[in-house]
């Protein structure tokens, strides 16, 4: 009991992924201009699409479930590096440390189920456009939804239960710039190699099963696009999928690269380096990617702007 209380208690050092030098403190400056780019953006398209009544449609539904988890991610692990980094106090708690790891696991396996959803949205609605309606009603839409969120949390809740188990002792440095799981188990005094395997098996869960479900959808929309008589309808949904799919390829590439490769490949800095990647870059670029080749967004933005104006 005591041995488990110390553990509680323990304080581990986040080691960051900046120093002070000109060169460190200049990529520090970036990451926060794209903290704040990301933030206002997810903000943005979550109140747009509650505001337009013309967005009030499955796809852009799911579309603002997208931007709700990104905007969650980024301020699980973004403001504790800025904090660290800026006031020089890099310590953090164990239950600090799980609630970032909650927060973190539970949104990257929401986004990987949501991600499948929409491609499954894509080919109804492009495969099967005069049953979209029943075969996507709201109720529908709305328990896919849910469920992703579920499955994500279930997944978090499974992670942390195991990491709080753990005994942690000697060095409590972490090199990382968040409580990931990758680079605490290293401190862990208890055999975590059952653990090791068990994560790899939700690995596989999140992100296989939904990579599968999407290949599936797109290689019968890809066909369903060949096939299609005008030019017009054919550009529509090429404009679309293309968009869905240059978030899918960022977000499940760097996922994969970071968490379905042998323990023994994996290193401090290019952790940090794909995390980064995925927990910063792409929350900022779903939006971009979304808004400035959709149309219907895009005009949904200049009515609320030109709305402003007139005020």
């Amino acid at each position: 009991m005591v041995w488990e209380n110390q553990t509680f208690n323990s304080i581990f050092i986040l080691l960051g992924i900046f120093n002070h030098s000109p060169t460190h403190t200049f990529l520090f400056s970036l990451v926060l201009g794209i903290f704040s780019v990301a933030f206002m953006e997810n903000i943005a398209m979550v109140l747009l699409i509650y505001i337009d009544k013309q967005l009030h449609t499955p796809m852009y539904f799911l579309l603002s479930q997208l931007s709700l988890m990104d905007l969650m991610l980024i301020c699980t692990t973004l403001p504790k590096m800025a904090f660290s980094y800026l006031s020089g106090k890099k310590s953090i708690s164990l239950p600090g440390c799980g609630t970032q790891i909650f927060f973190y696991v539970s949104l990257l396996g929401a986004e990987c189920f949501l991600l499948a959803v929409m491609a499954y949205d894509r080919y109804v609605a492009i495969c099967h456009p005069l049953r979209y309606t029943i075969l996507m009603n709201p109720k529908l839409c709305v328990f896919m939804t849910v469920a992703s969120w579920t499955l994500g949390s279930l997944d978090g809740i499974l992670v942390l239960a195991a990491v709080l188990s753990f005994s942690y002792c000697g060095s409590l440095e972490i090199h990382h710039f968040f409580c990931d799981v990758a680079a605490l188990l290293p401190l862990s005094c208890t055999e975590t190699s059952a653990f090791e395997r068990l994560l790899l098996i939700c690995c596989v869960v999140m992100l296989i099963l939904p990579v599968s479900v999407i290949t599936l959808s797109y290689s019968r929309v890809l066909r369903t696009v060949i096939h299609m008589g005008s030019g017009e309808s054919r550009r529509k949904a090429f404009t679309t999928c293309s968009s869905h799919l240059s978030v899918v390829g960022l977000y499940y590439g760097a996922a994969m690269f970071m968490y379905m490769r042998p323990a023994s490949k994996h290193t401090p800095d290019q952790d940090k380096m794909v995390s980064a990647f995925y927990t910063i870059l792409t929350p900022m670029l779903n939006p971009l990617i979304y808004s400035l080749r959709n149309k219907e967004v895009f005009r949904a933005l200049q009515k609320v702007l030109k709305k402003r104006k007139l005020i």
